[in-house]
């Protein structure tokens, strides 16, 4: 995505070792009753007798009736309160996105036709965007801005409203036929969209669409890049951990319409190359009897922010160039940036979800280099032992490849990123939401497995939630999945190419 491979490696096989040693920590920490509590009481145990049993089963039945009475109703209260100070499980009704008209598609060359007929950019900014389209990874079907493909280009507050509307509405109306329930049901709202941010917001739209209830807790996420929707998945989930018997509505869409960039400045010509649009609608539950009919529980969500470091702040800057044309730019610190995100996030994200054979491997072979000095490579943990799926945010090639290789992950793990860059390009944070129903029109989501979705955004942040399925998904129940009706002409196989230089 503009980047020199040999100078910008995203190289996560050689973590420093303060990431490593903070992650044997959290792993001794969080292991601590399997690795020595429980071997300690199984010895325990091993050594008490027949006799031993007998003779403390006796001691109970020497408990008068108000002993005994006070023990059960102490031991009643400490398990109620246990069970009430616990956080609610969070559950994953239903997702839709949303799949733009036909009549909105909008190829590669038709793309570099509409730039060069605006008379904007100069003969070398448009072969540069040439060269990001050649090397995009998109294919023919992506969906393109209506008013921004349209010669002269219909830039305002009105058109980035209609759609904004198509976009969000278009997502709900299909979650709501899904899910079959009563808006008036929806206590909390949260919609995210970093680049647009009207008066009324977005959520106030959404509000006024569907007359949802007065009392609504209405949330507007705005600024915060590809990474809100996960951003908009974790504030939800701590809402719903404190109100009983809550629907969670939560939104996710970009509109490029009021910040196209007209100007010849290479790093700032990459956002226009590659949003497309797209927008997803989700519905999250704390009610214990939606667990039978969801889709999926919440395990964990994870969040990274390095927003205090400087160049990771400005990597993904909006800004006025030179002429003082507004656009964002895209640093050449991009990806170095993202990596060290992509650790901090994964050192913090394994304890939680790694088995207890990875955290042996991974304690062994520090113990071996640190103490007894032996020259052997650092262990990188294998996430796939611990997730069955993995949903990386279609941002861009050049991040899905050195995921790919870093991570050590099959060309099976990232064919939903690869195949939802390809088809819908990058459509920012509802993004993950295509690659999860890509796992599900092919049907491979199974009771039990595990889904990672990640993402980053401007800031720098990287976010991370792990989902358990609660059902095997049927491809043939899915009717309104964005896939199903072109699934099996997927995947496609899509050239390997170069890094673009700028």
């Amino acid at each position: 995505m503009g980047y020199d491979e040999k100078k910008q490696k995203l190289d996560m096989k050689q973590p420093n070792s303060v990431s490593y040693g903070k992650l044997a920590f959290h792993y001794l920490i969080s292991n601590f009753m399997y690795l020595f509590l429980v071997p300690l009481i199984t010895i325990a145990f091993a050594h008490l007798s027949v006799k031993d049993f007998e003779h403390l089963f006796s001691h109970l039945y020497e408990l008068d009736l108000v002993s005994a009475t006070l023990v059960t109703a102490t031991t009643v209260f400490l398990a109620a309160l246990y069970l009430m100070s616990r956080p609610r499980q969070v559950y994953l009704l239903d997702f839709a996105c949303f799949k733009p008209d036909p009549s909105l598609m909008c190829t590669k060359e038709y793309f570099i036709k509409r730039s060069e007929l605006t008379g904007s950019f100069s003969e070398e900014s448009l072969l540069f965007q040439k060269k990001i389209m050649e090397r995009s990874g998109y294919g023919q079907q992506t969906y393109g801005s209506k008013a921004l493909m349209e010669v002269p280009a219909t830039v305002s507050v009105e058109e980035a409203r209609k759609e904004a509307a198509m976009l969000m509405f278009g997502a709900i109306d299909q979650l709501l036929a899904k899910t079959k329930i009563k808006v008036k049901d929806i206590g909390i709202l949260v919609v995210n969209c970093s680049v647009f941010t009207p008066t009324p917001s977005l959520s106030a739209m959404v509000v006024n669409q569907y007359k949802l209830r007065g009392n609504i807790l209405s949330y507007n996420l705005g600024g915060m890049g590809c990474s809100a929707g996960l951003i908009s998945v974790d504030l939800a989930k701590r809402l719903l951990q404190s109100l009983p018997n809550s629907y969670a509505l939560l939104v996710s869409m970009e509109s490029m319409n009021l910040n196209w960039y007209g100007g010849n400045n290479r790093s700032m010509l990459v956002t226009n190359c590659l949003f497309r649009l797209g927008a997803s609608a989700v519905l999250l539950s704390n009610r214990l009897s939606d667990r039978r009919r969801s889709k999926y529980q919440l395990i964990h969500t994870l969040r990274t922010h390095k927003g205090a470091d400087d160049k990771s702040y400005q990597c993904v800057f909006q800004k006025e160039d030179e002429d003082k044309q507004v656009g964002i730019s895209l640093s050449r610190d991009l990806l170095p940036v993202a990596a060290e995100a992509l650790k901090t996030n994964i050192t913090s994200l394994g304890p939680l979800v790694l088995p207890m054979s990875e955290q042996i491997l991974f304690l062994a072979n520090l113990i071996g280099r640190k103490v007894f000095k032996m020259k052997t490579k650092q262990y990188v943990p294998d996430f796939k032992l611990a997730l069955e799926h993995f949903c990386i945010h279609a941002g861009g090639r050049a991040v899905l490849d050195e995921l790919e290789k870093n991570l050590g992950l099959s060309k099976w793990h990232m064919e939903p990123s690869r195949m939802t860059l390809y088809r819908y390009g990058n459509t920012s944070s509802s993004s993950l939401w295509y690659e999860l129903a890509y796992c599900e029109a092919k049907g491979r989501i199974k009771k039990g497995d595990r889904a990672w979705q990640i993402a980053f955004g401007s800031g720098f942040k990287c976010n991370s939630a792990v989902w358990r399925a609660l059902r095997t998904i049927d491809p043939a129940k899915e009717k309104n999945n964005v896939w199903i009706d072109e699934i099996d002409g997927f995947p496609v196989d899509v050239p390997a190419v170069a890094s673009i230089i700028y």
